[in-house]
């Protein structure tokens, strides 16, 4: 309910991941709402560590205010990814959201190794600790604030596709997990008078790294240039399939500049007979299309094909069926013969990645194919190892 009333009064509910404005905003909202809760947060607990000479509680204090910090950090890359694109920057800041998630992952590190260091010192240094209502009552509150952050960074991270949300999200709820099994050690120490408080101190510090490590492999992997999102090129095939007189697409590549930042280019496969300048118009209007659906730039390389020659047809079967032996997922594209005294066969090849023969191997085995099939044809191949399935 809170989080439904936050949202609406910052910005409506009904918003897709590539609104600009609606990102940064709801990208700033989680960063003031992360920043007021956690220096809260911070404050109670380390005073409830200094009254109690609890580690693991001051643990968490370090690490809810580790968590503001992060939470300024969001707050400006979400500002700063909003900056348009400049000479220096022609695609723009949005990868700087990636950065925010990185940048909150290696504090967390940093902050667990501290803490793994003092509860160590402690197990050989112990110190009386001392609970009361007090501290319970502040972990109990913590517990819950943190629940109710988790959730509603995962909401925002969902409307919008941001990984630094759900980075965010991830942190939060691992937090009411460090949270939840402090106040249980408080708990055994003050009906059993057993202290366990070093050792949730380096369970707590341990959690800590390990999230921290999670979220880098999640934030990096835009950064060095995952794959595209398997809906996303669903919905680009969606929309060509739809256009006139496209038969066809391949060697489709898919840049991401930061969310609702995609360059797209790929090759279109027409007919050869058509002509030319309407063909052009239309693959003007595809790129008018797919810019004003998907937000993104698109660039696309037109290949006319003889789509009712005989000839062609024949060769492109024959030669389509020796490279499924290479792989099932192989496909030819853009296939034309060139007349002359040896005829030469030129070709697309689209294979799989997981494919372990190098291109210069594939080459090779097509073209003894060829020369046993169709003697006197030369062949010339362009191979193109594609990261999803065509």
């Amino acid at each position: 309910m809170i989080s439904n009333f936050l949202i609406k009064k910052f910005v409506s509910e009904n918003i897709n991941a590539e609104d600009f404005k609606a990102r940064r905003r709801l990208g700033m909202l989680s960063g003031i709402v992360g920043i007021i809760s956690n220096l809260t947060l911070s404050a109670f607990k380390f005073f409830a560590g200094i009254i109690t000479s609890s580690i693991a509680i001051s643990a968490d204090a370090f690490n809810n205010l580790s968590d503001a910090i992060s939470s300024i950090v969001t707050l400006i890359c979400f500002k700063t990814s909003d900056s348009p694109a400049d000479k220096d920057h022609p695609f723009g800041y949005g990868r700087i959201e990636y950065v925010s998630g990185l940048i909150v992952s290696i504090a967390i590190i940093f902050m667990g190794i501290e803490f793994t260091k003092s509860s160590v010192e402690k197990i050989f240094n112990p110190q009386d600790v001392t609970y009361g209502i007090t501290t319970f009552i502040i972990l109990t509150a913590s517990l819950i604030v943190k629940l109710w952050l988790g959730n509603f960074n995962q909401k925002i991270g969902s409307m919008i596709n941001s990984t630094a949300m759900k980075a965010t999200a991830f942190d939060s709820l691992g937090d009411a997990i460090i949270t939840l099994t402090i106040l249980v050690g408080t708990l055994i120490n003050y009906f059993s008078g057993i202290s366990i408080d070093a050792y949730l101190g380096i369970g707590v510090a341990l959690f800590i790294i390990f999230t921290g490590i999670s979220m880098i492999k999640e934030t990096l992997s835009p950064l060095l240039g995952q794959s595209p999102d398997p809906k996303f090129v669903e919905k680009i095939y969606k929309v060509v399939e739809d256009f006139p007189d496209i038969l066809g697409i391949h060697e489709l590549t898919i840049h991401n500049y930061g969310p609702g930042r995609s360059f797209i280019s790929f090759h279109a496969e027409v007919r050869a007979n058509k002509n030319i300048m309407d063909l052009h118009d239309k693959i003007d209007a595809l790129e008018k299309t797919l810019k004003n659906k998907f937000k993104c730039q698109a660039i696309i390389h037109m290949d006319p094909v003889e789509a009712d020659d005989r000839i062609v047809n024949n060769m492109r079967d024959k030669i389509s069926a020796f490279v499924k032996l290479i792989h099932k997922d192989s496909k030819i594209y853009d296939l034309r013969i060139v007349p002359g005294q040896s005829p030469v066969v030129i070709f697309h090849l689209s294979i799989p990645y997981d494919v372990d023969k190098s291109d210069a191997e594939i080459s090779k085995a097509i073209t003894l194919s060829l020369e046993k099939i169709e003697p006197g044809y030369e062949c010339m191949v362009d191979i193109n190892r594609s990261y999803f399935k065509d």
